[in-house]
């Protein structure tokens, strides 16, 4: 398959732009397209074999649920049942990087949920996906644009890398905003439940809905015979090729220090030795492979950064790497919870 490119010209009329991709979902292919979030790899929702290509086009486990994307809040009504909860969320957050699970109805196949009476949906800000959406009038399903297990893709270039040759189209409409997938929430008799941590913080949540209950899956590794209810919640995701240790900031004095002497002293036993970490860390690092995620107290800088990071290690012949996660306050919650399923749960104590 030859896989077309479209770079968005956002001084250009955006339907214009858009045409040929709608007229691809509709006819039954595969567009690889930016959010606010990351890339999404979208299909025709309503349709079970297009639903069958994004798997097959990823390499994605077929009980591992897709969300499907609308342009507007309100046309959730017509995929599943709604409810107050979901109006306030709406209300809120939509257009956002934000996704609600709730009970499906028959329009949507049950290839697009993993088998699930219900499904994941959401309205994304980003101007380009939005009128994607609108012009192909049906809802998109779409897991990220990435070979399943790596790093999401937040620009164009990483969803060439892994899927050029496999899907009809990307479109190019530059860096994505947030860099992380949109926070997951599912509500269910009058309760909310954060399934994936994102953009929109539990903070940010309760003060819409109060209490909400972050799932076991957000900090532990789910079990084999446990069917996930929400995308990333069960498997090895984000992962780059060499191995990955995760570090976890555990807010004692001197922590810094001791962090970059243990990882001084891994480079010193291999220079192959990489490592992911704030700024104030990285200023105290002796290594070659060094990212730098930003000060310590930027933490949407760290999400931004992340997959990127993770992705540029591969073009490197970085034998391990050593990330450091800061606490769990506001989308810290989101780094910590993608780091620890880039790494496998391989936490180390300093």
């Amino acid at each position: 398959m030859t896989t077309e490119f479209v770079k968005i010209d956002y001084n250009k009329d955006m339907e214009s732009q858009l045409t040929g991709a709608a007229e691809i979902i509709r006819r039954g292919g595969l567009v690889a397209f930016p959010t606010e979030t990351v890339y999404g790899l979208g299909a025709n929702a309503l349709d079970p074999d297009d639903a069958a290509r994004i798997y097959l086009a990823k390499g994605r486990p077929s009980d591992n649920p897709l969300i499907i994307h609308i342009s507007k809040p309100e046309e959730a009504e017509k995929y599943c049942f709604v409810n107050d909860i979901y109006s306030k969320i709406a209300s809120a957050f939509m257009p956002g990087p934000i996704t609600v699970i709730m009970k499906k109805k028959d329009i949507i196949p049950s290839k697009v949920t993993g088998g699930l009476d219900t499904v994941a949906v959401r309205c994304p800000s980003d101007p380009v996906a939005r009128k994607l959406i609108e012009l192909s009038a049906v809802p998109i399903a779409a897991p990220s644009a990435n070979t399943s297990g790596k790093p999401s893709p937040t620009c164009a270039e990483h969803v060439r890398e892994d899927l050029e040759g496999k899907i009809d189209l990307i479109i190019d409409g530059g860096s994505c905003q947030i860099g992380l997938e949109s926070t997951i929430v599912k509500v269910s008799d009058g309760k909310v439940s954060l399934l994936r941590p994102g953009g929109i913080t539990v903070e940010m949540l309760e003060k819409v809905v109060g209490e909400v209950n972050v799932d076991r899956a957000v900090r532990e590794r789910l079990p084999e015979n446990v069917r996930p209810e929400a995308p990333g919640m069960k498997y090895r995701h984000y992962a780059p090729e060499a191995k990955v240790f995760l570090i976890v900031d555990d807010g004692t004095p001197g922590f810094i220090g001791r962090a970059a002497e243990y990882i001084n002293s891994r480079i010193a036993e291999d220079p192959r030795t990489g490592a992911l970490c704030c700024s104030e860390i990285c200023e105290k690092l002796k290594g070659k492979y060094i990212k730098d995620l930003g000060p310590k107290t930027d933490k949407t800088e760290h999400a931004k950064h992340l997959f990127a990071y993770l992705r540029e290690f591969d073009d490197t012949d970085v034998s391990v790497i050593y990330a450091v996660t800061e606490d769990e306050s506001g989308i810290g919650l989101a780094v910590r919870n993608r780091m620890l399923k880039a790494s496998g749960y391989n936490i180390i104590e300093i």
